[in-house]
């Protein structure tokens, strides 16, 4: 994503485009329909951040952006291999740097100012991120320090996107050298292009060994050795067909050849971004592969100088997006992380999307026109003027000054922030979650001292001495009147929103058996019940809260279930949690009910819309009004009907 199709030519100044002219593309020159590519690629990454419904396969941008480099990159090295008979690793590398890091200090710089004025608390936190962000490695940093991409809690990151350009560039560092060692060892090209498919195979085996269903797939989605294989495809493709090598034209019947094969790769491109998501084990198991070889098949189409696709992604406002892509593409991902509302249980805000997106264009265009390209091509001079003799602090720095002056000045700036600022922002998520079961248990507490010295001064009032059969009576009726039933045969199995809810339970439903604990998942919910029945604590109605801490396939759920087998009466709560697969675990809760018997779902995701004061920052663990809103809820359900 950070390879501009402008980068497909080895002197990239001379064959700028001329603005208001019609572009076409050109066997060896540059190719618009690749820049229209691009903003596919970016807006399906915007709409999975957004969360929309009708993309849920959106991350699926993220591997186009891969294949498209690996494909452009490749390009280029070849064409100067094959003109010069080497590789030129200093300029390919700086090259590299004048087009990615000006870009990114900037943003990085723009994120830590809003963190100064708006939530400095968080800065220090942010540091680790920012030095990994500069030194393109936020990938492996966001591994060792065990960040999910998709089951984190806490105020996400605004720089938890960066992970993919730092793929790209550990690509750009180790693939020169590979590939110009490989073109001086192996005379015949076909043998260099079949090592490098083994190698793209190897990695995508490594991927599908690794995932392991229904548990967080981050080290497989962040790791530059698991994800290697879309840059390899593209660079495949550079080597089997090479833009220098496409005819400029076809006659009418491989004209309508070429285009249906790109049409084909486009739809499949399409439906796997609108039908599949990042918990399908088939993503992991060769999805991300055929999604890849579908995309390459598509960068070629749109490569070739007669394709009538390639015009249409040529179109001019699709093609300046395009270009644009990777300051969208840096930018957009802050806007939505520190424009968003803290709790959102109302839905996608039409409004607030649409503002979020033209600000991001807005910043990516500022930084385009004022920083990357000035930077990138230099300034022109029009007429011949005389060079004054400068002295040399007059003089303007060269792009290898520029880089380290940019990286000191960033490693300055990250740490003249106060050090008093704590870093707890690692462990918000678990942080607040401490903080709701504690204030919630305290309530309780308070709650039931209240009641206890109310009980006791009505009975030194009364002075009344009953028998226990009578007191079992005289609550059970108090309890019917409360609408309060019976927990001496329920039991529950949660996670920390459970723990949160426990005491309510507790009070209301005597003799209710609560299993909770922090970050329990669903493949965890089989040993769970083993243990209560061997301690014969499990009742005749169970419920089950799970989905909180990540998603689950159907099989783990069933497995849950089908060790219920005794159970007369299960009930399945679903979950409210500001995270991708949310709408993944509710459905498959909502399916599932819906085949086993004696099994109902209790809407929990319904009960709370338009409730924010149910939650506390990170929109899933529940303040004393939500806890009571729950523990509403489950006795209502638990009530005969």
């Amino acid at each position: 994503m950070n390879c501009s199709t402008k980068t497909n030519q080895l002197y990239e100044q001379p064959n700028r485009p001329q603005r208001g002219r019609r572009v076409r593309a050109h066997s060896c020159g540059y190719m618009p329909g690749l820049d229209g590519l691009r903003a596919l690629a970016v807006f399906a990454v915007i709409a999975y951040h957004l969360n929309v419904s009708w993309a849920p396969g959106g991350l699926l941008g993220v591997t186009l952006f891969f294949v498209l480099s690996g494909y452009l990159i490749t390009n280029i090295l070849l064409k100067q291999w094959d003109g010069t008979g080497r590789i030129d690793l200093k300029d390919f590398w700086l090259r590299r740097a004048r087009r990615l890091l000006p870009a990114v200090f900037v943003m990085l710089a723009g994120v830590m100012l809003w963190m100064m004025l708006w939530a400095p608390e968080r800065l220090a936190a942010l540091k680790g991120e920012v030095l990994a962000a500069v030194f393109y490695i936020s990938n492996w940093y966001l591994i060792f320090h065990q960040v999910s991409y998709f089951e984190s809690f806490g105020p996400p990151s605004p720089l938890g996107h960066l992970w993919s350009l730092a793929v790209e560039e550990q690509f750009y560092v180790i693939w020169p050298l590979l590939l110009g060692l490989g073109l001086s060892r192996i005379r015949r090209r076909k043998w260099l292009t079949m090592g490098t498919i083994a190698v793209t195979l190897a990695s995508a085996a490594a991927m599908a060994l690794i995932y392991i269903p229904g548990q967080d797939p981050s080290r497989i989605y962040y790791g530059t050795d698991t994800r290697a294989f879309s840059l390899l495809v593209g660079a495949v493709l550079a080597m089997v067909w090479p833009s220098g090598k496409m005819a400029g034209e076809l006659s009418g019947s491989k004209r309508w050849v070429l285009d249906g094969a790109g049409i084909l790769g486009l739809l499949v491109v399409l439906l796997m971004i609108g039908k599949t998501n990042q918990y399908q084990a088939f993503l992991y198991q060769g999805g991300l592969l055929l999604f890849s070889v579908a995309a390459a098949i598509l960068v070629a189409v749109l490569a070739h100088p007669s394709s009538f696709l390639g015009r249409f992604f040529s179109w001019g406002p699709l093609r300046w997006l395009g270009e644009c892509s990777y300051g969208i593409y840096l930018w957009h991902y802050p806007v939505i992380i520190l424009t968003n509302p803290v709790v959102n249980t109302g839905g996608l805000d039409l409004s607030r999307t649409l503002w979020q997106i033209g600000l991001s264009i807005i910043l990516a265009a500022l930084s385009r026109y004022f920083i990357e390209d000035p930077i990138r091509y230099g300034r022109r001079r029009r007429g011949r003027r005389r060079t004054p003799v400068l002295q040399w602090w007059q003089r303007p720095l060269c792009a290898g000054a520029k880089i380290s002056l940019s990286i000191m000045l960033m490693t300055v700036l990250l740490f003249i922030t106060p050090a008093c600022v704590a870093d707890n922002s690692g462990n918000e998520g678990a942080g607040i979650s401490a903080k709701a079961i504690t204030e919630n248990h305290e309530a309780t507490e308070q709650t039931q001292t209240q009641n206890q010295n109310e009980n006791a001064n009505e009975n030194a009032n009364e002075n009344v001495n009953k028998q226990e059969d009578e007191t079992q009576e005289t609550e059970q009726k108090d309890n019917a009147v409360k609408g309060d039933a019976a927990g001496n045969d329920i039991t529950v199995i949660g996670d920390s929103v459970m723990i949160n809810v426990e005491p309510v339970l507790q009070e209301r439903l005597k003799g209710v058996v609560v299993d909770a604990q922090l970050g329990r998942q669903m493949y965890q919910a089989p040993e769970v019940i083993a243990g209560l029945q061997k301690e014969g604590k499990l009742g005749k109605t169970v419920i089950i809260q799970l989905g909180t801490n990540g998603s689950f396939s159907e099989k783990q759920l069933k497995q849950t279930l089908d060790s219920l087998q005794g159970s007369p009466e299960i009930l399945l709560i679903n979950s409210r949690v500001p995270k991708p697969w949310e709408g993944e675990v509710n459905e498959t809760l909502k399916r599932v009910a819906q085949t086993y018997p004696k099994t109902k779902l209790i809407d929990w995701y319904s009960t709370s819309k338009g409730h924010n004061d149910y939650f506390y920052s990170d929109g899933v663990h529940l303040t004393q009004a939500g806890v009571e809103a729950y523990g509403e809820m489950l006795i209502n359900a638990l009530s005969p009907k």
